[in-house]
């Protein structure tokens, strides 16, 4: 096995070197005093390595095999590690390896879902309709003629996964221990990161499962259809969906011809990824042309759900605010949305970060709203943040790489897509839903069955608390310490305004007393308004009676 890495290892730096890439690989301190060798080995002599250093990596990417062609593929969604020229090569990187034999593909799905073929499929067709380094799919027909693809895994393909993993890890060691720059390159986070997304992809259960959240997530819908997962015959190494049909989104005349409004399409595509990200905070993170289709009405049809992504509640807020900071040109706002989500590390100065942001946008903000690039402004804003020692949000980093695929999909549809038009007025509503009375009782209903049994306790904590801040005491024991933990995160500052204090929780009460009493059906316009008043009283009399300094 160890010498099976070592002759793997081995190839992997001849390969670099023939792509004219040892300039990096001498970069490592451990490997200088080697540097003669570029002059003396004969590799070195008749080499032509031809292109940018992008190219070259991406061609010795693809000349190392399908596995490194997905890890570059993952390097590319990370344009805040790495230089933009590199990132933009690396999305060129095509994942496509020659097909294994249908044979094998039966093999896999009798064995995988312990039955014969003939139990579950009419017809298969043993030829695939494509092929990539993790699986390949089928044409199928179920028993009752339902047309399906089947995405069979790739016999053996994770013992080779596990296999190139090792390596990059190893590789990835080396980087850190011996290159100055991999601080700020952060090799191992990102290996680790891509293991995780690789092995995801081989559970084909987690895929089928991110089609069906997404499919309920948008019934009906007339702009985005996403096929049906057929789980009786599916399995982790088999997935079974329905069969759609579509023109490719790339091929724009096809979609001209078939009478589809360009910009329509164009703007229903922001729709549905702002939709996706905040009403949902679940999204299709690898959106890329192979992945989407347009029928003949206009809608767009999505596969290949193997990247998702997904956001908090906190995070959607704060994104939310910070993208209409961004359209209002309110760059304090960006400053201090970031320190609030607790982005950029608590000692940072708001008005040392609000000229950074400034001198980035305000360059981008001069040019024509046509020719700005809304994807762009978010990462040029990531990579500032970045200075700031702002921690990697993983999260974030998705929904960046897919805002920068739907725009630059947008923009190729309809070149003067303006995403701004859609994107700020649908925030604007979002953050007024989000803010409003009718999303506080929203919240007291979603909360209610976890808070109720604290409410007994509530008198008491409080007292507690209170008693604590009053004698300076700052240390509990045993269970006592338990109790008070409850409410000490949300009670920072506790003043001794009782009366305050009190009436605040009177008010809260009353309000979750008057959502509860009445039937949501029945509460109406004076119940609703009612119970919003006395909940935002509260509120503001609790906030006031815990901020307030004594």
């Amino acid at each position: 096995m160890k010498s099976n890495r070592s002759s793997r290892l081995t190839r992997i730096l001849r390969v670099m070197a023939r792509h004219g890439l040892d300039e990096y690989v001498f970069k490592l301190s451990i490997l200088k005093p080697y540097r003669f060798l570029r002059y003396v080995l004969p590799v070195f002599w008749f080499r032509r390595p031809s292109g940018d250093r992008g190219q070259r990596l991406r061609q010795a990417l693809e000349e190392l095999g399908p596995i490194f062609v997905k890890f570059g593929q993952a390097l590319s969604t990370r344009p805040d590690l790495i230089p933009p020229d590199i990132a933009a090569e690396l999305t060129r990187l095509q994942d496509r390896v020659p097909p294994f034999p249908g044979e094998q593909a039966r093999t896999v799905i009798e064995r995988s879902l312990g039955s014969s073929l003939a139990d579950h499929f009419a017809s298969f067709d043993v030829q695939p309709l494509a092929s990539a380094s993790v699986a390949q799919v089928h044409a199928a027909t179920l028993l009752d003629g339902t047309a399906v693809v089947v995405k069979v895994l790739r016999p053996g393909i994770e013992a080779v996964i596990d296999q190139d993993v090792a390596l990059l890890y190893r590789l990835a060691r080396w980087v850190d221990r011996y290159w100055p720059d991999a601080r700020r390159l952060r090799p191992l986070e990102v290996v680790e990161e891509y293991d995780k997304t690789i092995h995801d992809e081989l559970d084909m259960t987690r895929e089928g499962a991110n089609a069906s959240q997404l499919r309920s997530n948008f019934p009906e819908s007339a702009m985005i259809y996403v096929p049906r997962v057929y789980w009786e015959h599916s399995s982790r190494e088999v997935l079974v969906m329905e069969r759609i049909y579509g023109i490719p989104i790339r091929d724009i005349d096809a979609i001209r011809k078939a009478g589809v409004d360009l910009r329509t399409l164009a703007h229903n595509g922001v729709e549905i990824f702002f939709t996706q990200a905040f009403r949902d905070g679940f999204f299709h993170a690898d959106m890329h042309p192979g992945n989407i289709f347009v029928g003949e009405n206009g809608q767009y049809r999505a596969v290949d759900f193997g990247i998702m992504g997904s956001l908090a509640d906190s995070d959607k807020r704060y994104l939310a605010e910070n993208l209409l900071a961004f359209f209002n040109r309110d760059y304090r706002a960006v400053a201090v949305a970031h320190l609030r989500a607790g982005w950029v590390p608590p000692s940072t100065r708001v008005d040392e970060f609000e000229a950074a942001v400034r001198t980035v946008c305000e360059p981008i903000f001069a040019r024509p709203i046509s020719e700005i690039s809304f994807g762009q402004l978010v990462l040029r804003l990531f990579q500032v943040a970045r200075r700031f020692n702002m921690p990697v949000q993983p999260q974030l980093v998705l929904l960046q790489k897919t805002l920068l695929n739907i725009e630059g999909l947008g923009r190729q549809l309809y070149p003067e897509l303006d995403l701004w038009e859609t994107a700020k007025p649908y925030l604007e509503k979002w953050m007024r839903d989000q803010v409003g009375p009718a999303a506080l009782i929203r919240t007291l209903r979603r909360e209610l069955p976890s808070v109720m049994p604290l409410i007994p306790e509530l008198p008491g904590l409080v007292h507690e608390l209170l008693r604590r801040e009053r004698d300076g005491q700052t240390q509990a024991s045993g269970s006592e310490h338990d109790r008070v933990a409850k409410l000490e995160g949300r009670l920072k500052r506790v003043s001794e305004q009782k009366n305050l204090l009190a009436l605040g929780s009177v008010l809260l009460l009353g309000s979750i007393a008057i959502t509860l009493s009445v039937e949501p059906l029945m509460l109406g316009v004076l119940g609703e308004a009612a119970a919003a008043g006395l909940s935002v009283a509260g509120a503001i009399a609790l906030l006031g009676a815990i901020f307030r300094k004594a």
